[in-house]
C-alpha cells in the first residue's frame, strides 16, 4: 500500500458509519431494548461522526461521505426514538 492510499483512508468514518447503521436497525426493538441498544450505539456513533469529520476535513475533505451517511443513521435514529421507537413498537 502506498503512503497515498493510507493518507486518504479514514477509518474513523467507517466505523462510525457501521455502528450507526447497527443504532438505527437495532432501534426498532420493543420493550426499551432498541432504545438502550439503538440508543446507545447512535450516541458512540455521533461521537465518530464529529471525530471523523475533523479528521476528513484536516485532510481536504477525504472521507466525508460515510461520515454524512453515519449523521444520517444518527438522526434518523434519534427520531425514531423520539416517536416512540424501541420503547412501545
Amino acid at each position: 500500500m502506498s503512503n497515498a492510499a493510507a493518507r486518504t483512508r479514514n477509518p474513523t468514518a467507517w466505523a462510525a458509519f457501521w455502528v450507526g447503521l447497527a443504532g438505527l436497525i437495532l432501534m426498532p426493538i420493543p420493550l426499551f431494548i432498541g432504545l438502550i441498544l439503538g440508543g446507545g450505539l447512535s450516541l458512540v456513533a455521533a461521537v465518530l461522526v464529529v471525530i471523523a469529520l475533523l479528521k476528513g476535513l484536516a485532510r481536504s475533505g477525504k472521507g466525508i461521505a460515510p461520515v454524512v451517511f453515519a449523521a444520517i443513521f444518527v438522526l434518523l435514529t434519534w427520531g425514531g426514538i423520539s416517536i416512540g421507537g424501541g420503547t412501545i413498537w
